[in-house]
């Protein structure tokens, strides 16, 4: 009986770590893979950009956030406004929310710390590839638990936030002072305070860290 001969789609794959040792063991595990193709390599942003202005035949960059000369968020903004068709994973050791937010935001389609399992990395670029959103087990299970247990978003109320109100939310994530808002705002700083008062009434918050978590959970700031 003949076999049916089932055509794989090669997944081409641009490789962006600027660390030799974890860009050789990542290159190795891709091309043990059937279907995957390391087409090319970079130890930064800068490179990465110079390979494809020679090969734009690329499905999924593969990229650590933090690199010299140019970081993953950098890179993320040059490949969405000169290749769209690319699909972007971020692989980074920050498991911080607010880089998960940041890599979404600017782009990617995925975000993969450095110690997943070789299966879940295989699995997230084929997702990705098939233009799939991926985010890995352990930052979605740690998201997922501070969502449920965060007291700031237990039985949260509905909030009726001002535009002014917003503004100074995102000057405050900004670290800016009282008086820093008030001149970027043309107000007084008395009036600031006055919306950093309600912020926190709002969001039963006791702090400010308190409300920049709130407002970035909650999906108000990024």
């Amino acid at each position: 009986m003949n076999k049916e001969l089932v055509e794989v789609k090669l997944v081409k794959i641009l490789l962006t770590e600027d660390h030799n040792i974890v860009r050789n063991g990542i290159r190795s595990l891709l091309e043990s893979v059937p279907g995957f193709h390391v087409a090319g390599e970079a130890a930064n942003g800068v490179e990465a950009l110079d390979f494809l202005a020679d090969d734009q035949n690329i499905d999924v960059a593969l990229i650590d956030m933090n690199m010299p000369q140019m970081s993953g968020i950098e890179l993320i903004g040059h490949l969405k406004r000169k290749y769209p068709a690319i699909h972007v994973i971020i692989l980074s050791m920050l498991d911080h929310e607010k880089y998960v937010y940041q890599a979404f935001n600017a782009g990617a389609q995925g975000y993969l710390l450095k110690n997943v399992s070789a299966d879940e990395m295989i699995f997230a670029i084929k997702h990705v590839s098939a233009d799939g959103k991926y985010l890995c087990s352990e930052l979605s299970f740690t998201l997922l638990e501070r969502l449920i247990y965060a007291p700031e978003i237990k039985d949260m109320p509905d909030l009726d936030l001002s535009k002014r109100e917003i503004e100074v939310l995102h000057l405050i994530a900004e670290g800016l002072t009282n008086a820093e808002i008030s001149e970027k705002l043309f107000t007084s700083k008395r009036t600031v305070e006055g919306h950093r008062l309600s912020l926190m009434n709002k969001t039963n918050s006791k702090n400010s860290a308190a409300l920049i978590k709130f407002a970035i959970l909650n999906g108000i700031i990024n």
